[in-house]
């Protein structure tokens, strides 16, 4: 009998082949894709053009409270205090996560190719390719990591919930700032997500599984 597959496990599974799903439709450059990809940057161009209070926020949200440098200190300070309480495995795996992570966001940005929406009138610019998004990943990345840590620490009750609502909000957030600037596709946004979902998954599997063994080699 195949045994079951735990939330994590799960969670890396779904993530990741929703993952190749949208890469592979960016790849062959699926029609309705393309379409929705341009119909929305097209309309939320036009919005930011015509509000520039709340594009002035947007780029004020994604450039400093939610930009990947941000994102990866937030993550270094909580390794270091991991560091001096003693989660010391803990604080190694943070950093593998978010290493592994910047890896592959650059990776399949070299692969993958994709140019940025081009607007006659930008409100802000980005370089580098599209997909996937970096800032909606590094964002997922950051506060799985940080929320995954602070379940090991036992955060648990009213300051869990605080946690991950602003959790929540970060990496929603800093996906629609991006969207609202007119630097990235739909799918580019949802494919930072994904992948950042993934890497997070894996990496409490892969935590969980080192872990274990570990307890099992000490009480041999």
């Amino acid at each position: 009998m195949p045994v079951p597959l735990s939330v994590p496990a799960r969670t890396a599974v779904l993530s990741g082949a929703a993952f190749a799903v949208v890469l592979g439709l960016v790849v062959a450059g699926w029609g309705p894709l393309v379409s929705f990809d341009r119909w929305t940057a097209a309309g939320l161009h036009h919005r930011a053009l015509s509000d520039p209070g709340v594009t002035h926020a947007a780029g004020v949200l994604t450039d400093w409270v939610w930009d990947p440098t941000t994102m990866r200190l937030l993550t270094a300070a909580c390794v270091v205090v991991l560091w001096l309480r003693g989660a010391r495995l803990l604080a190694g795996w943070l950093v593998a996560a978010t290493l592994v992570g910047w890896g592959l966001e650059q990776l399949v940005k070299s692969a993958v190719g994709r140019p940025r929406p081009h607007w006659q009138h930008p409100v802000d610019s980005a370089h580098f390719a599209a997909f996937p998004s970096g800032h909606a990943m590094a964002a997922t990345i950051a506060v799985g990591l940080l929320l995954w840590a602070a379940h090991r620490q036992g955060l648990a009750g009213a300051w869990w919930a605080v946690a991950l609502s602003v959790a929540v909000v970060s990496a929603l957030g800093v996906g629609l700032t991006r969207l609202w600037l007119g630097v990235h596709w739909a799918s580019d946004v949802l494919g930072g997500w994904l992948l950042g979902v993934c890497v997070v998954a894996l990496s409490v599997v892969c935590s969980g599984a080192c872990s274990g063994r570990l307890a099992l080699y000490r009480d041999q």
